[in-house]
């Protein structure tokens, strides 16, 4: 399937795994952003045109990085005049690797609700596990001794949650915002992907809103390799 997105006032045609260079978007390397403007959509002889836009469709990126554009240079001169300027532009890009195209149906308000939730959960998660500062006690006579060793006793540090994980980033088109969400489904090791059978490759690629993912990018076949 492919789609024909807009984006800074311009078009660009694109399908799964594409990547394109934009003009800046506000996001951080690895987050994922949607296109909402999709123009149009199409698979073979069936082709979905909007008007102006697909109504619900969106098709989804992970940013691989931010850049600056070639430099175009910019000179003025008025004719019988010393009046001369010269300058040079370097436009700010962002390029982003296509992971999904959603079809008409979509709703996107969802999507990024999901995607906001997904990143508070995250946000607390690191306060949970930032370190406290240890309180001052009063200095006592009497219980002097037992503060003293309180204070110096080690305090033993939780395990990481994600201890004993796989790198799922090792899988073709798995960035670090697509192996979240391959946790979040319950994913954490090369032995589930390889074990998977078709009843579950459907129902994963259902929670990811990804169909066709998982065999187009042979991720069985990789995570028997990696499992090994």
């Amino acid at each position: 399937m492919y789609a024909v997105i807009k984006t800074g006032g311009k078009q660009y045609k694109v399908a799964a795994n594409d990547e394109i260079t934009v003009e800046k978007i506000d996001a951080n390397e690895g987050d994922e952003h949607a296109f909402e403007e999709v123009l149009m959509l199409g698979e073979g002889d069936d082709v979905t045109v909007g008007a102006p836009v697909v109504k619900g469709a969106a098709v989804v990126g992970e940013v691989v990085g931010q850049g600056k554009g070639d430099k175009v240079i910019i000179f003025k001169k008025r004719q019988r005049s010393t009046y001369k300027r010269k300058k040079g532009h370097r436009q700010l890009e962002t390029t982003i690797k296509i992971t999904a195209i959603l079809p008409e149906g979509v709703d996107v308000k969802k999507l990024k609700k999901a995607d906001k939730k997904t990143k508070s959960e995250e946000a607390v998660v690191i306060k949970e596990d930032a370190p406290k500062p240890a309180k001052k006690a009063a200095p006592k006579a009497e219980a002097a001794p037992k503060a003293e060793a309180k204070a110096e006793a080690p305090k033993a540090k939780a395990a990481p949650a994600d201890a004993g994980n796989d790198d799922l980033t090792k899988l073709k088109g798995v960035g670090p915002a697509y192996a979240k969400k391959l946790n979040e489904a319950g994913i954490t090791s090369f032995a589930q992907i390889a074990a998977l059978t078709p009843e579950g490759v459907a129902e994963l690629e259902e929670k990811l809103n990804a169909s066709g993912r998982v065999e187009r990018d042979g991720w069985i076949e990789q995570a028997k390799e990696l499992a090994n």
